[in-house]
């Protein structure tokens, strides 16, 4: 298994491919790759037996690809524990080199690096870190996007695009902080929380997508 394919794997798993087909396009786009590549890496890994493929729409992942797929995620996610709690990398920055641990870790190293972490659960973005058997806990939280005003909140995860985090970074909204939705500007206009201490922060309508939390009340 090479960094190559564990990228294409991973990127699969990330657009759906658990349980939804993954159109080259998209893959094309995660991955900025040419289509031939993306065409020419689902072959090899169709062969190997770690997709399926449906024609003119796109492939997903076999067990056997959804297993490779958690024990990824669990490296890479268990390593964004170590460089903020341990080197003091901002959640914005994690992502670019535990991309690269990821890969040239054994199961042992992660294993150990597993419990000399206290076993987290959760990354430095809210993500679930599948358990060592590759089982995840499946999370019971709702778009930010969804809720109306007067609604008390705790953002539990958000989206670890590099960009994004920045945003927040700037905005000022953390995970595990609690928030009302105050206001809703209509046509799709911007949010206005307000956090316990009554701050106010304004965050965009997309963002909002991207935000998943706890409703508190």
């Amino acid at each position: 298994m090479t960094p190559n394919k564990e990228d294409y794997i991973k990127a699969i798993y990330e657009h759906g491919g658990e349980s939804d087909v993954v159109t080259n396009k998209s893959l094309v786009k995660a991955l900025s790759v040419s289509a031939a590549s993306v065409t020419e890496m689902n072959g090899r890994l169709l062969k190997e037996g770690l997709l399926t493929h449906t024609p003119y729409q796109g492939v997903r992942l076999t067990p056997e690809g959804l297993q490779i797929a958690h024990k990824l995620i669990r490296k890479h996610r268990l390593w964004e524990v170590f460089l903020s709690e341990k080197l003091g990398y901002d959640w914005n920055e994690v992502h670019a080199d535990a991309d690269l641990l990821e890969h040239a870790s054994s199961d042992a190293l992660i294993e150990r690096l597993d419990l000399f972490l206290g076993e987290p659960q959760y990354d430095p973005h809210g993500g679930v870190i599948p358990n060592k058997d590759g089982t995840t806990e499946k999370l019971d939280h709702t778009p930010l996007v969804e809720l109306k005003t007067g609604t008390h909140f705790i953002i539990k995860e958000v989206n670890d695009q590099q960009e994004f985090l920045e945003y927040l970074l700037h905005k000022n909204v953390q995970l595990g902080n609690e928030y009302v939705l105050k206001e809703i500007e209509p046509y799709e206009g911007p949010l206005t929380l307000q956090s316990t201490e009554g701050l106010e922060t304004i965050i965009s309508h997309k963002a909002a997508f991207k935000i998943l939390v706890k409703i508190v009340s």
